[in-house]
């Protein structure tokens, strides 16, 4: 007479195969079975709060690296010249970094988008330091996607 295995041997035999063909899939694909989808960035060169989030990262970059060239560049392309004027004056009334609104470079910094009308986008950026973090708040032109304002 024949056996048959019961149901549950078979369904715990074919669990395991699918499991460990999901694993081979994964060692031959380079990804973890369980792992997270990997970090992604979008924006469009229209979009001013696009511009607000590319230049807060690009700028960050350049101050980190100590690349003043960059930064100032950075500065000339990405904000308005009264804003950039009114920087100057900051800076040297507070002897610090007028579009961090600090003296050193944070660890890690987040755009966050607050609200459009008006012609206007504003953005809350968090710059989190060793342990701290601070907001700052960043207003920049629809028509000519340049920053025009940044406030604490």
């Amino acid at each position: 007479m024949l056996q048959f295995p019961s149901k549950r041997a078979t369904s715990a035999a074919l669990a395991a195969t699918a499991g460990a063909a999901a694993l081979s899939f994964a060692l031959v694909s380079g990804t973890s079975a369980t792992a997270a989808a990997p970090p992604s960035v979008s924006g469009s060169p229209e979009g001013a709060f696009t511009r607000i989030a590319d230049f807060y990262g690009s700028y960050i970059d350049a101050v980190y690296d100590g690349d003043g060239r960059t930064a100032d560049q950075l500065r000339a392309f990405y904000l308005s010249e009264p804003l950039r004027r009114e920087l100057t004056q900051w800076e040297a009334a507070n002897h610090a970094d007028g579009v961090l609104r600090a003296q050193n470079v944070p660890l890690k910094w987040k755009v966050t988008s607050v609200d459009s009308g008006m012609g206007k986008t504003n953005a809350a950026i968090t710059l989190t330091w060793s342990g701290t973090t601070t907001t700052v708040h960043v207003q920049a032109d629809l028509a000519t996607r340049k920053i025009t304002s940044i406030r604490d």
